[in-house]
């Protein structure tokens, strides 16, 4: 079993001055991978630490297998963890390093010690370096020692502490399928925080998303890419982030009418469907930029500012909003101040209020909305 419970949990420092974890609560099921992400600063690493016991909780509570461990010492919690910086002993050798965790913490002999570290190395491919020191390892085989030295304890909960961030980026996706793969494999409770969206969205089961200590949203990747809670979640999941136009709201004859300030960006939608805006309500539009096409006819009336090639796709800068971005097939080639009209599928706008950020259209089905051509 490895299930892990944090129950309000809140991380003060400097007397309260910092509010590092703000009231985190969050249930992992056993075998579960869950991803924790969210930009430098958020607490992601600090959730982490006083996970593995390496921080104090001001308040709150931890429970792995439902047995509180709030105040139980990082070496009495069946968790290992792997860190940013590999943190290996560089006078000892890689066999060293591997077995170190467990002549510490279990009642294993020195022979089946060596037999367990033996038959993870061989798992993680590095068997042919148990007996070199970390500083003949390229960075790609520090990472796997790091992560054999978590494995061969075999712990309840895995711990990563964004593992890959000091690799390269072809690494970085190599370790990244090797640690699914494992994930597969050993069927461990892990929680992996990064500050990498790409890798929160494609490793985890469940993504966790945190903001100045609060939690924003979990869910399943695209689930929380699709129905966003808030403007912050929608504009941090996904690359290039989700595009915001700031908007009044115009209620009137049965229709929402979207317009902003410039009045060059101009959308409306049925009422029925909204009944929660009001004439005159302050709010944010969010259109993803995949979700913004090229109409032959009708659409609104935009300039392109700067194309950006990518290969199979082209990136489009519009004169809609600061860096609003249509993300279009490589065949769709206008010139830097073209005029060209853009539309929307009906189902995939967002609307969020512009000043708590909450959204209007989190979880609330499909809408019936079009694109007013102006």
């Amino acid at each position: 079993m490895g299930t892990v419970t944090l129950d309000n949990l809140r991380k003060e420092f400097d007397n309260g001055q910092i509010v590092a974890v703000d009231d985190v609560s969050l249930d992992v099921a056993n075998g579960e991978f869950i991803t924790v992400v969210g930009p430098s600063g958020c607490g992601k690493s600090t959730t982490l630490r006083m996970l593995a016991g390496l921080e104090s909780p001001t308040s709150g509570r931890i429970t792995i297998d439902d047995e509180d461990v709030t105040d139980v010492h990082a070496r009495r919690r069946d968790v290992a963890m792997v860190f940013q910086n590999y943190a290996l002993y560089p006078h000892k050798t890689v066999r060293q390093n591997m077995a170190f965790g467990l002549r510490m913490s279990t009642d294993l002999s020195k022979e089946e010690r060596n037999e367990r570290v033996r038959e993870t190395a061989e798992m993680m491919g590095i068997e042919d370096l148990l007996d070199d020191k970390p500083n003949e390892l390229s960075g790609g085989q520090k990472q796997r020692v790091a992560l054999g030295r978590a494995i061969v304890r075999e712990p309840d909960v895995f711990l990563f502490d964004e593992p890959l961030s000091n690799l390269d980026a072809k690494l970085r996706t190599t370790m990244r399928t090797e640690i699914q793969r494992l994930q597969n494999d050993l069927a461990t409770t892990s929680i992996y925080v990064t500050h990498d969206q790409e890798e929160a969205m494609t490793m985890g089961d469940r993504i966790v998303i945190l903001k100045d200590g609060e939690l924003q949203q979990v869910g399943k990747p695209k689930d929380v890419y699709e129905n966003p809670a808030n403007a912050f979640v929608g504009g941090f999941v996904g690359s290039p982030s989700m595009n915001f136009i700031e908007v009044r709201a115009t209620v009137s004859e049965g229709t929402v009418t979207l317009e902003d300030d410039s009045g060059r960006f101009v959308y409306t939608l049925d009422a029925a469907d909204y009944p929660d805006i009001e004439d005159g309500d302050h709010l944010s539009f969010g259109i993803r930029p995949e979700d913004v096409f090229v109409a032959d006819t009708g659409g609104i009336d935009t300039v392109v500012e700067v194309i950006e090639p990518i290969g199979s796709d082209n990136y489009l800068y519009l004169d809609l909003a600061t860096d609003f971005i249509a993300r279009v097939d490589s065949d769709i080639e206008p010139e830097t101040d073209d005029t060209v009209a853009i539309t929307f599928d009906e189902a995939d706008i967002h609307l969020f209020d512009a000043e708590s950020g909450e959204s209007l259209t989190f979880d609330d089905g499909e809408r019936e909305v079009f694109a007013a051509a102006q």
